[in-house]
């Protein structure tokens, strides 16, 4: 049997691919060819695709089609549920949900997730819906409230079930589909499979089939990949002039801390860019609004960390910029997955420092791709492009219809300045020039670094050992990484109302925190369990709307009421600190302050990490 070429091949109502139709949707992709006719024949599936497969369209398509009876729409619980592991993830999926049943007439979707008005959430849940969207947190929240009826469930999906336990949730996760009754449809999706997640999907799902699109495709091939050498203190030189010379309609830079996304905005913004940064300092709706003004167009550059960015789908996103490389190969797919989406192009560049050299091998040999080395582009060729572009942009203004109304305007000008046509043409040129940036000065060029040498190898291994004097070499050793580099900046120390007698772990309280207040786990401090209660540092100066909205939160069904930490609750966690032993000390604390090790964050499978150093 041939695959369809097209959506009509797949069993979807005419409804849907008319929608499917008018939102431009041409050929399904891999993961969407094999899912959809496996979930309209009614069997639980496991689908192993990467970000920017089309893994939303595979679920939401079949659960849309059997929400086209009148009989469906008529019921005002919910009749779907998926789960998702942060909250642009859940308002993403719950977006396309929407864009695809438009046709639908009175089909309804809510998203729910932490930082959102829970009151607002409690009303449309009592005014009934037909699909919820959620993550793992705020969902348990309604669950213990009893605000959401599972009753007439028929369909339960878990969108990227492999992140939700690397942040921690996973519990969470087993405790909603508990309350499901397990009578329902279910559909799991997760880039890899670790154990914890194959356990769940041998539990939850019954005679499951399973979807795999290969490793091969994981990385999309419409995305073409490069790699700029440049020394870490001469990134922000190369980032300005390589944007300079890119031709792109929207672009994403992500970067490894908070920090450093409002440092580079700014610098982008003072070279004339349209930029801005996104974080976990900002607030939902800060988020909200900036992406917002990104799809509009009003602005062009997005700075952005790992957490702020995930489940980011901007169509005008043409260019993704890797500033800081990604300490897991993974998180590097997951970047440039933000581009070249459901069939589009892109391109993907990583400025990468020369101690990076085995970081960059470790993502081709994760890819298998190789990213081919990029120049920077001289003072002459960015003059050529910036002229090209100008030229295009005149170009497209004299094409306008209202450009001939202008006539007039121009014979008086001529007239009351004395001036040719050829004068006149010149100055208004020269306007427009300035404003176009034409004539904005050139930002500087980092000193060169020579690329890296690569052989034949199309999977970029090392065909040859350096030898020992380049191994030994000082100047190519990589020094110990800053811990400025993770944030570990001035912080405040937190008490949280819960701890060892109610069952919490460490991983709960850095997945609680990281979803539910944009914090990257990264930024998270020292974490300390005590019998009744838990103390947790914290990036100095959260704001009170985020501190009030962690007090709301639960961890394992217990709220945190956070609070700051009164005096003598440890020792002072401004700035963080490696504690040196006082002189002649040898005893060990007592247990209950014992300092709790962070346990790895996918306890069931090895993380794979760049080895950074040679």
């Amino acid at each position: 049997m041939s695959e369809p070429t097209d959506f009509t091949g797949l069993g979807l109502p005419e409804t849907l691919l008319s929608t499917l139709t008018s939102l431009g949707y041409k050929t399904p992709s891999p993961i969407q060819q094999m899912a959809i006719p496996v979930l309209l024949s009614g069997r639980d599936l496991i689908g192993q695709a990467q970000t920017g497969t089309g893994k939303t369209a595979a679920f939401a398509l079949p659960i849309l089609t059997t929400l086209t009876t009148p009989e469906a729409l008529t019921v005002k619980t919910p009749q779907a549920l998926i789960l998702a592991p942060t909250r642009e993830l859940a308002m993403q999926v719950a977006e396309a949900f929407t864009r695809y049943s438009e046709n639908l007439g009175r089909c309804k979707v809510l998203a729910v997730y932490g930082g959102q008005s829970m009151r607002d959430q409690l009303q449309e849940l009592k005014r009934g819906v037909q699909i919820v969207v959620g993550t793992p947190g705020r969902l348990l929240d309604h669950l213990n409230r009893k605000s959401l009826d599972l009753s007439a469930l028929k369909w339960v999906v878990m969108d990227e079930a492999d992140e939700m336990l690397r942040m921690g949730f996973i519990d969470d996760v087993e405790a909603i589909l508990a309350h499901t009754g397990g009578k329902q449809q279910t559909a799991l999706f997760s880039a890899t499979m670790p154990p914890r997640i194959k356990n769940i999907a041998d539990r939850y799902l019954r005679d499951a089939e399973r979807v795999l699109i290969p490793a091969a495709t994981q990385t999309v091939a419409a995305i073409a990949q490069y790699v700029v050498w440049a020394r870490q203190r001469e990134k922000p030189l190369a980032v300005a002039r390589l944007l300079a010379a890119e031709e792109f309609d929207a672009a994403i830079i992500f970067t490894r801390t908070r920090e450093s996304t409002s440092e580079l905005a700014d610098h982008l913004c003072n070279c004339g860019h349209a930029a801005q940064a996104i974080n976990g300092d900002m607030n939902q709706s800060q988020r909200e609004q900036t992406i917002a003004l990104l799809k509009a167009g009003k602005i062009d550059i997005l700075v952005a960390t790992d957490v702020a960015a995930r489940g980011l789908d901007v169509e005008r996103i043409s260019l993704v910029i890797n500033y800081d490389l990604p300490h897991e190969p993974d998180t590097y797919v997951h970047r440039i997955g933000r581009t070249g989406r459901a069939g589009r192009t892109g391109r993907a560049v990583v400025l990468a420092d020369p101690r990076d050299r085995r970081g960059i091998r470790v993502i081709e040999q994760h890819t298998r791709q190789p990213l081919q080395n990029l120049e920077l582009p001289t003072d002459e060729e960015v003059k050529k492009r910036r002229s090209d572009r100008f030229r295009q942009t005149l170009a497209e203004k004299l094409g306008h219809a209202d450009a001939a109304s202008w006539h007039s305007a121009i014979d008086e000008l001529k007239s009351e300045l004395s001036l040719t046509l050829g004068d006149l043409a010149a100055g208004l040129l020269a306007l427009l020039a300035d404003q176009q940036g034409l004539n904005a000065k050139l930002p500087p060029a980092p000193s060169p670094v020579a690329a890296e040498r690569r052989d034949s190898n199309p999977r970029g291994e090392r065909s040859e050992r350096p030898d020992r004097s380049e191994r030994s070499s000082s100047s190519e050793r990589p020094p110990r990484r800053e811990r400025s580099e993770r944030n570990d900046g001035p912080m405040d120390r937190y008490r949280i109302a819960v701890g060892r007698a109610h069952d919490i772990r460490v991983s709960d309280v850095v997945g609680a925190i990281a979803n539910e207040a944009g914090i990257d786990s990264g930024n998270i401090g020292r974490i300390q369990l005590f019998d009744d209660y838990t103390t947790v540092d914290l990036p100095l100066g959260l704001s009170k709307e985020v501190l009030q909205h962690l007090k709301t939160v639960r961890v394992r069904g217990h709220m945190m009421n956070i609070s700051v930490a009164a005096a003598g609750a440890g020792e002072s966690a401004s700035p963080r600190k490696r504690r040196e032993p006082s002189e002649g000390a040898a005893a060990r604390p007592p247990r209950e302050n014992r300092e709790v090790r962070r346990p790895r964050e996918d306890a069931g499978a090895p993380r794979k990490r760049l080895a950074l150093k040679h």
